[in-house]
């Protein structure tokens, strides 16, 4: 028909035909064809097969659509099978494979069970297509959903008055908890107790715990670290900025720093400092944060005798909160601080749990990567640490604790290492700290030398720093009162300002002695002489000691005695002698408690020397354990006892043979002045101090 200059040919189809054969010339193109007939099947199965197209047709909804609906209400009025399979054929979008297939099917039954294979194919597909758009809807909806209920809640809250919530600050901690680097147990933790949270009205008493909680958890450092200084001169001149001498602990400091950045990983360490009090325990700590570049904790664990305070306390109770661990932590934003634990010694133990078993799990480089605070509830790793701890005496700290420390022992400075540490650190600072300029205040180094023998006695350097604060401050006054340009300290002005002097220095005896010998003894100020006083009268046989003695020491005294009595022939006294004689041993200062093996060797040279009358030389101390058959044995502290010699003028000193490797640690001064005299006998030891 022709329409607008168009010329349409509509085909239809009558029959299926095979091509025979193909020609093709230059004025048309022909084919020679075997016409085919339809295969009829079992005339039953093709009802049925007829029928279960129909019911699949139906089933498949968004096959209809391409179907015109004129074939639609043909085909639900029914059709032949022919009709129905080649309709469908035309209509259904089948793959061009599929349609020859079906044309090329001449068996009737067999081409309606293609037709069903494929309503079958379109029927899971649009399955699996509504239950992928379901899963994307769902998805969709989840975000809105949660923010429908929130809103819902909120206006619930604002119902309710609970205003304080309204505009509540979930929002803020959802954001931090999801933006921040958290560790995955930490995020899911910090999201069930904001689920818990929203849920309580914020009048309510868990609301604030719960709240407190989140903020800990979410504050404490979980990820953050400060970048190591690996330049080891810089941290080597910064060490020696902060402090003169402690060779030993610089050194440590610098084999950690090579080891790290030769390995590029390492736990690290956890030293303990162990010395007298002042001679810079503390502040090494803050230098050596200072030289890594990392941030800096102190914590003081005098006096704790709580568990929870290392552990934390449990939340159910009411102004619970982490340990001082979890808090130092916090307060540094760290996980890699150098965390400073002061007076380790000083911990207590009381009926509330043992502190030092708690200090364990912290202190200990195999167990402190899950180190669990009863607060927290979550493993916190604290192996990225720099743990120094500080002491005073090594035996006070618990032996458990003791052995998962590297102990470094700080020994008591010497007169001429004190005059340094006055010149290069105290004087300056207390300049500042008193507002004085350089040429406004100058303390020579024999006035400091002055002040050191006769105003102070310690192992440190506090008094040392406190007695020229106090001449600091004079001279501020005179030089306002008195309008004086400078001053300058001399031994008179000391003396104006100061008084008295407060110690007298050189204690040892003025001349030889009967029955009076110098021991040497090891206290908290370092090192100190210790007079020993021996007489005896007639009487029945007693033995009396004083002078606040402990047990060890006291042991000593019978030790000393026993051994006299066994060789009184040997040293030509008479066995008789302690029958008839009562003998009174003294230990001065008589208020000052003391203890310790080491005066053995003290207390058997007093008795010999009282009871044979021969006198000690006064130049000479002595130190050693006893035993009952007179040998010498090692002592410790030996560097703090020599010093104290050093100090008095004692010229010789007779040490055990077995310490003799301690002489490395004493200082050239003190070796240049005082001559060592190694012992392993009684004998020996009465042959060297009687004269």
């Amino acid at each position: 028909r022709k329409k607008e200059g168009f010329m349409r040919v509509t085909f239809s189809g009558l029959e299926r035909a095979e091509l025979v054969d193909y020609i093709d010339s230059d004025k048309l193109t022909m084919a020679k064809i075997q016409p085919l007939s339809n295969i009829a099947g079992d005339e039953i199965e093709e009802l049925a097969l007829v029928k279960r197209v129909a019911t699949e047709f139906e089933s498949v909804a968004s096959t209809t659509a391409s179907f015109p609906p004129e074939v639609i209400s043909q085909l639900t009025k029914g059709v032949s099978a022919v009709v129905l399979a080649d309709q469908f054929a035309q209509y259904f979008p089948l793959s061009l494979d599929k349609k020859q297939q079906l044309l090329e099917t001449l068996n009737v039954n067999e081409r309606l069970m293609l037709i069903i294979s494929e309503l079958e194919k379109e029927k899971e597909l649009s399955r699996v297509e509504s239950s992928i758009n379901e899963k994307v809807k769902e998805r969709i909806e989840e975000g809105q959903r949660e923010y429908y209920l929130r809103e819902k809640m909120r206006a619930i809250k604002e119902e309710l008055g609970d205003v304080a919530n309204v505009a509540d600050d979930t929002q803020e901690l959802r954001e931090m908890i999801e933006k921040n680097p958290y560790p995955e147990h930490v995020k899911q933790k910090a999201l069930e107790e904001l689920a818990r949270y929203e849920m309580l009205p914020s009048s309510s008493g868990e609301a604030s715990v719960v709240r407190t909680y989140l903020d800990w958890l979410l504050k404490t450092p979980w990820y953050g670290m400060t970048q190591d200084n690996d330049d080891l001169i810089l941290v080597q001149d910064r060490l020696n900025q902060d402090h003169y001498g402690l060779e030993k602990v610089k050194d440590r400091i610098m084999e950690y720093l090579a080891v790290k950045q030769m390995t590029n990983s390492l736990r690290s360490p956890i030293l303990c400092l162990v010395g007298p009090p002042g001679v810079g325990k503390t502040s090494l700590g803050k230098s050596i944060a200072r030289s890594l570049d990392r941030k800096f904790v102190k914590v003081s664990l005098g006096g704790v005798k709580d568990e929870s305070e290392i552990r934390g306390h449990r939340r159910t109770y009411l102004g619970s909160m982490p340990g001082r661990i979890i808090q130092g932590m916090k307060k540094s934003g760290v996980i890699n601080p150098v965390f400073l634990i002061d007076e380790i010694d000083k911990l207590g133990s009381d009926y509330k749990g043992d502190p030092s078993s708690a200090m364990l799990e912290v202190l200990d480089p195999e167990q402190n990567s899950l180190f669990s605070d009863h607060y927290l509830e979550e493993p916190y790793d604290l192996s990225h640490v720099m743990f120094i701890a500080t002491a005073n005496y090594l035996e006070d700290i618990p032996a458990a604790l003791r052995d998962r420390l590297e102990i470094i022992q700080l020994s008591s400075y010497t007169e001429v290492e004190k005059v340094k540490i006055a010149e290069n650190h105290l004087i300056a600072k207390q300049r500042v700290m008193n507002g004085l300029k350089e040429k406004q205040f100058k303390l020579e180094e024999n006035e400091l030398y002055y002040l050191i023998r006769h105003y102070t006695r310690e192992a440190g350097v506090r008094q040392l720093e406190r007695v020229i604060a106090s001449l600091c401050r004079k001279a501020v006054l005179a030089i306002l009162k008195e309008n004086k340009k400078t001053i300058k300290v001399t031994k008179k002005l000391i003396l104006e300002w100061l008084g008295k002097e407060m110690f007298e220095y050189g204690q040892k005896e003025k001349k030889n002695q009967i029955g009076v010998v110098t021991g040497l003894a090891y206290t908290s100020f370092g090192g100190d002489v210790l007079p020993v006083e021996v007489t005896y009268f007639e009487g029945n046989g007693k033995f009396i000691v004083t002078g606040q003695l402990g047990d060890v020491m006291k042991e000593s005294t019978s030790i000393a005695l026993d051994y006299i009595k066994s060789n009184a022939k040997k040293y030509k006294i008479d066995p008789k002698f302690f029958d008839k004689h009562d003998i009174h041993i003294h230990v001065p200062e008589g208020a000052v408690p003391k203890d310790g093996p080491s005066a053995g060797v003290t207390l058997t040279t007093a008795l010999v020397s009282a009871i044979t009358g021969t006198p000690v030389y006064s130049d000479l101390a002595m130190t050693g354990e006893v035993t009952l058959r007179g040998h010498v044995l090692a002592i410790g502290g030996l560097r703090e006892k020599s010093l104290a010699a050093h100090r008095v003028g004692i010229k010789k000193v007779i040490i055990p043979k077995s310490n003799l490797k301690d002489l490395d640690e004493i200082p050239e001064t003190v070796k240049n002045d005082i001559t060592f005299i190694p012992v392993e006998s009684m004998e020996q030891v009465l042959k060297e101090a009687l004269v």
